[in-house]
């Protein structure tokens, strides 16, 4: 009598990208960027480290690719705070929070740093990619305060012109100046320094906030 035939065997499906990502950063905020290795990761998602370098080719591409999510997750909640109802200035302020990092432990940053420190290899794919990501941040801030000028809620600034696209990149550069002191836990600075000291900033040169009457 013969034997049945074998039955393929069955190959156990990839887990999505996204859920990939996901696990990328959950192990970054847990564990820390120098825990998260191809072999860890695997062993996270069900995968061998071998498919996942056929995925995402090189850890660099993997941070890559894990960056660019995490952006997604924060240009939708960006999107969502600027376009609520208030004044530009308290978007202005809610932007300023989203920016900031939590603390010297936020997985964000500590991503965002270690692409940077990377980028000097980087192919120009990659530099583009991240030249995107700092596109959307700064393309929103534009016409954040374009729109808060132009309600009357800013005042103009050098000589009586505003130049928003001039203004975001310096009120930029001082967000991320700070925020590296946030992320690498310089002594002597936190969030709740760093927030203070950006938005006296914002009241020397855009004007104070008005008071609403109660």
């Amino acid at each position: 009598m013969n034997a049945p035939p074998s039955s393929p065997r069955r190959r156990t499906p990839a887990p999505p990208r996204e859920e990939v990502l996901a696990a990328a950063m959950d192990m970054i905020a847990e564990r820390g960027l120098e825990q998260l290795t191809m072999a860890a990761l695997g062993r996270a998602v069900g995968m061998s480290s071998g498919h996942l370098l056929y995925y995402f080719r090189s850890k660099d591409e993997l941070l890559l690719q894990t960056l660019e999510w995490s952006e997604g997750r924060l240009g939708t909640e960006r999107a969502r705070l600027l376009t609520r109802p208030g004044t530009a200035r308290e978007r202005l302020d809610a932007y300023v929070d989203l920016y900031v990092p939590d603390d010297h432990r936020d997985p964000h940053w500590t991503l965002w740093l270690e692409v940077w420190n990377r980028s000097q290899n980087a192919s120009d794919d990659a530099r583009d990619r991240q030249a995107a990501i700092e596109g959307a941040w700064h393309r929103d801030l534009v016409a954040l305060l374009a729109d808060g000028v132009a309600r009357g809620e800013f005042r103009p600034v050098d000589a009586g012109r505003f130049d928003a696209d001039r203004f975001a990149a310096r009120l930029r550069a001082l967000l991320d100046g700070f925020s590296i002191h946030v992320a690498v836990g310089l002594r002597g600075t936190d969030r709740g320094q760093i927030l203070g000291h950006v938005r006296e900033f914002l009241d020397d040169s855009l004007g104070r906030p008005k008071l609403t009457d109660c």
